[in-house]
């Protein structure tokens, strides 16, 4: 009988479960991803400076491999931009590359605080 469950799988309905190999392999690719970002100077987290296509500066809550407003492509994001409000692609800035006035802006604007 365990040769059997083994084939077709723990839940015993014929799919894969998650082996935690796996799920260790992803989390290991996300925060290798995550230091990268680090190391070239984007602050990722709960303060993130990001610009839309339009130009437009604002904060939002950035943290990778998880976003319930967003649709996430890799470094990019689409969602809603609340300076322009409007539907848009986003991705964080390096702040060393802002102005003092420029990061001044981009503070004043806050997305929506859910990641």
């Amino acid at each position: 009988m365990s040769r059997i469950r083994a084939k077709i799988g723990k839940d015993g309905k014929g799919r894969k479960t998650p082996r935690a190999g796996e799920l260790g392999l992803v989390v290991l690719l996300l925060a290798a991803g995550t230091f990268a970002a680090r190391l070239m100077g984007y602050k990722l987290g709960r303060e993130t400076i990001v610009r839309c296509r339009a130009g437009h500066l604002y904060t939002t809550i950035w943290i990778p491999g998880a976003s319930l407003k967003a649709v996430r492509l890799g470094m990019v994001r689409w969602q809603r931009c609340p300076v322009g409000k409007h539907w848009t692609l986003v991705s964080p800035v390096n702040e060393a590359d802002l102005t003092d006035a420029e990061r001044e802006l981009a503070a004043l604007s806050h997305d929506v605080r859910v990641p």
